[in-house]
């Protein structure tokens, strides 16, 4: 809301009427009862900040302020959501603005909500505004996702090679069986009239002529 008074240039006395048109609900129903119990003129008198601590004494009581600022101090990145992290903080933040007295309790809360995995490279930095810690954040662990995609690509692949591997042997077995198996029964007996040789078993003529066994 202060967002669109200032890009608006809505005028002071009326950023009340303004706001106040924009509730719903119950909200609307709660403060038509009020417009009623003080008056008109006294109800859009009143400052945009006094309007703010009504709203946030009716909506926001201390008690469940409490609970969001133990909400926000327990607050952790779940696995890589540093971007939900990011959303989830400043939400929170906007509301427990008493944990903050200074920009530098912020981010050392900020800080201390994320993975170890980041955490170090980002203290080191030492960032000087919230705006700068959550960019830095982001992409710390960018970087950190894109070395998991690519170690596990990495793993993948050796893991198909290794279960390619045995297959291949089996086959190859598998194929010099096979051919093993065809020549032996493709095998004719010999059908010549020479004598066959005691000592090579070859069929020949004349003497025994040694045989070569490297280049045959």
């Amino acid at each position: 809301m202060e967002t669109v008074f200032s890009i608006s240039n809505y005028l002071v006395e009326n950023q009340i009427k303004f706001s106040t048109c924009t509730l719903l609900a119950g909200a609307l129903t709660w403060w038509n009862s009020h417009v009623r119990t003080v008056g008109h003129d006294v109800t859009y008198a009143m400052t945009w900040t006094y309007l703010k601590k009504k709203m946030t004494d009716k909506y926001c009581p201390r008690v469940e302020i409490k609970k969001l600022e133990a909400e926000l101090w327990n607050l952790k990145v779940k696995g890589t959501d540093v971007i939900g992290y990011n959303q989830h903080f400043q939400e929170l933040a906007l509301l427990c603005v008493r944990m903050f007295p200074e920009e530098s309790d912020k981010i050392e809360i900020y800080v201390g909500g994320l993975p170890d995995m980041i955490h170090g490279s980002l203290v080191a930095s030492k960032p000087k505004t919230m705006q700068e810690a959550i960019k830095i954040a982001t992409e710390l662990m960018d970087k950190k996702i894109c070395t998991f995609a690519k170690r596990w690509t990495e793993n993948k692949r050796k893991q198909d090679d290794n279960h390619q591997q045995p297959q291949q042997q089996q086959n190859k077995r598998q194929n010099t069986g096979r051919a093993y198996t065809v020549g032996s029964g493709e095998k004719k007996p010999y059908g010549g009239s020479k004598t066959l040789c005691a000592k090579c078993n070859y069929h020949h003529d004349g003497l025994y002529a040694p045989k070569c066994h490297k280049y045959n």
